[in-house]
């Protein structure tokens, strides 16, 4: 039992280091976007077009993950999906066309989504087995690995490093640390008995609902991360330098509320954990549309950012608990999370040409609210039943 016990924590440490080497490649990748462009010699318009096309991937790929680690395994699996991503981000820096750049990005999005489903059914194993919440913190580290691949990211720029460059070194390096870690992973097979997933299908009722709020914290997200700077600027009249402060205060305050957030998940709960969250983020919503002044809706934005933080995580986690298998519902949550992620940002601008980008974060505090209303669908079986009662 002491052994068992061991081996659990061991892997849980163990795929937190997974969460941190996935991230590091977003953040490595998303410092030397400007480089790619250039490099790539596409427009503003081009380039917009090609960045859909990591979410297309993800799409069109996650399913199969369930897949892959039915047939091997899941450190395997986890161990192979990891080191196709962190070996994919040297693709766009090499494209030198915008038909090639969205093949590549094709192939990045591709194996991040499948990488992002094992690595994600893994964790909400050994938070079953620790029997106590563990997935927020895993995606606050994942956050954390953002901002240090972020963080070399910008010294390689400033450097004047090519991308081409330091991707392949970063590559290779987050390769080797992703093949060490996955050695102390859990490796679960499935009974010999269970039948294999299928390549593609529709994702369960039960992850369509789950995804459903999934969506909701992610549109929210994506609409402060890209949009809160813009509404500072041109809402309040804020200073290039004021605006870009929301966007780090929102991005900061997620990250932090992901790692303390466990604590708050085994104190109450998932559910009464989610409905708070709704709360405060709709709180924060509506600071932002009624504020007067910059330090109010950056206060606003910063309330939105630890009312989301949790939510997908528990999202991820609810899927996996959900049925015989984690790796199949969490795909079908990933997919609609990354599609919210993936149109937020253009619908948010859409409302905003045809109306204002006041009535844009209106719908954003709408959606937050939904967090609260809907929070119920991620109840675990333990909290179903005290929920009934």
């Amino acid at each position: 039992m002491t052994d068992d016990t061991t081996l659990v924590k061991r892997s849980r440490y163990a795929v937190a280091a997974v969460f941190c080497v996935h991230g590091s490649v977003t953040g490595s990748f998303a410092t030397r976007v400007p480089w790619i462009q250039e490099h790539a010699g596409v427009s503003a318009g081009q380039l917009g077009l090609a960045l859909a096309f990591p979410a297309l991937g993800a799409a069109l790929m996650m399913p199969l993950a369930a897949r892959v680690s039915h047939r091997f395994g899941t450190r395997t699996a986890l161990r192979g999906l990891l080191a196709l991503w962190t070996l994919a981000l040297i693709l766009p820096s090499f494209a030198p066309g915008l038909l090639t750049l969205c093949a590549a990005l094709l192939i990045y999005g591709g194996t991040a989504g499948m990488a992002d489903v094992a690595m994600n059914a893994l964790g909400v194993e050994v938070e079953r087995r620790l029997k106590k919440s563990i997935m927020s913190g895993l995606h606050g580290l994942w956050s954390a690995g953002v901002l240090l691949g972020s963080a070399v990211g910008t010294v390689a720029a400033h450097k004047n490093l090519s991308a081409q460059v330091h991707h392949t070194i970063a590559a290779l390096v987050l390769t080797v640390a992703g093949l060490v870690v996955c050695q102390f992973v859990l490796n679960v097979h499935p009974e010999e008995d269970e039948e294999p997933p299928a390549r593609f299908a529709l994702p369960p009722k039960s992850a369509l609902l789950i995804g459903a709020v999934g969506f909701c914290a992610v549109f929210a997200e994506g609409a402060s991360l890209d949009w809160s700077a813009v509404y500072l600027r041109d809402v309040l009249d804020s200073s290039a330098g004021i605006a870009a402060g929301a966007t780090t205060g929102f991005a900061v305050t997620m990250a932090i509320a992901r790692l303390t957030g466990d604590a708050v998940v085994d104190r109450f709960g998932a559910v009464r954990t989610v409905r708070g969250s709704g709360v405060v983020a709709t709180l924060g919503g509506l600071l932002v549309v009624v504020s007067p002044n910059a330090v109010v809706a950056m206060i606003g934005f910063g309330l939105i950012g630890i009312g989301i933080a949790v939510v997908v995580p528990l999202a991820f986690a609810a899927a996996g608990h959900t049925g015989a298998n984690a790796s199949q519902a969490i795909a079908g949550v990933a997919t609609i999370t990354y599609a919210s992620g993936l149109v937020a940002p253009s619908i948010i601008g859409g409302i905003a040409q045809a109306s204002s980008l006041t009535i844009s974060f209106i719908v954003v505090t709408a959606l937050a609210a939904g967090l609260a209303v809907f929070a119920r669908v991620l109840a675990t079986k333990t909290e179903a039943g005290e929920l009934r009662r």
